[in-house]
């Protein structure tokens, strides 16, 4: 098995599990190659073995790995959607940081899942997306979401009006900070924030979730993900910003966004003794007494 490993600066209380994961690959003797930008910034923190190959980006990455190992946050696995694309190659997340939806492997078992994963004892979760077009080409060839794109205002700016519709069919002009339309799997971070359901990633919808909605009675709403998508901006100022998962861009209020689904999928890498469901419970301690007495 090939492994590619991805990962943003950290501080020190990383490093022990940054090694584990090293001396892991190192000891079941895994091919590794590592994106460039880590490896420069963790080379005289880390004890890496020789011979290890770098990455910098997607044409590289492309037929040297069969899976891609993300060291963070899910902020951190959102950031190699640039690299993976449209290859299907494989990301699973190791969580070095808080909650961690997306990058569900706990630290502590940093051994048993790079073990699990030499032995293929995983399923793919295959994880649809959003794509974004306008004419101004926003985001390049990067114009795609894993979790959610969102439409809100610049800094202290008034309320905006984002007039929206569904296959060319008026839904509605909300009146708001905002507007996130996220995937099943964004579902369960900023619109879920700003009160949006959990989706599960086989639903094949997207829910559009106002941020804080000037009219009470406007909730979100869940459409199909085989619909196409548009909005329009109306506000005082003539600069918004558009977000593309942890992407932002500053967009004259003139530019029309389309969204629809994308044409290519992700895989994420899900251990046999995990399960969707279990990470829910988990990490929003359902079924948990979190009172003091």
């Amino acid at each position: 098995m090939r492994i590619a490993i991805y990962g943003r600066e950290f501080n020190n209380t990383v490093l022990p599990y940054v090694q584990e994961v090293f001396d892991a690959l190192e000891q079941y003797k895994i091919d590794t190659i590592i994106f460039q930008k880590y490896k420069t910034f963790i080379d005289d923190k880390v004890r890496l073995f020789p011979g290890i190959q770098t990455f910098t980006n997607n044409a590289e990455l492309v037929n040297h790995a069969d899976v891609l190992i993300s060291l963070g946050g899910d902020g951190t696995l959102l950031d190699t959607l640039a690299l993976v694309r449209d290859s299907g190659i494989p990301v699973i997340g190791i969580n070095f940081g808080r909650l961690g939806f997306l990058a569900s492997i706990n630290k502590d078992e940093i051994k048993n899942a790079i073990l699990a994963l030499l032995n293929g004892e995983f399923t793919i979760d295959k994880r649809s997306l959003l794509n974004l077009e306008s004419k101004h080409h926003l985001f390049g060839d990067a114009n795609f979401a894993l979790n959610d794109i969102t439409i809100h205002r610049r800094d202290n700016t008034a309320m905006m009006i984002i007039h929206a519709y569904m296959n060319d069919e008026f839904i509605n002009s909300y009146w708001a900070d905002g507007l996130i339309i996220a995937t099943p799997t964004g579902s369960t971070a900023y619109s879920l924030s700003c009160g949006g359901p959990i989706i599960l990633p086989s639903s094949q919808n997207f829910v559009i979730t106002p941020i804080a909605p000037h009219n009470l009675n406007v909730r979100p709403l869940i459409v199909p993900d085989d619909a196409t998508l548009t909005f329009e901006v109306e506000a005082r100022s003539t600069k918004f910003l558009v977000s593309c998962d942890s992407r932002t861009e500053t967009v004259d209020r003139s530019v029309k966004i389309k969204l629809n689904k994308a044409s290519f999928h992700v895989n994420l890498v899900r251990l046999n003794n995990e399960s969707y469901l279990t990470t829910l419970r988990n990490k929003l301690l359902w079924g948990i007494d979190t009172r003091n007495y």
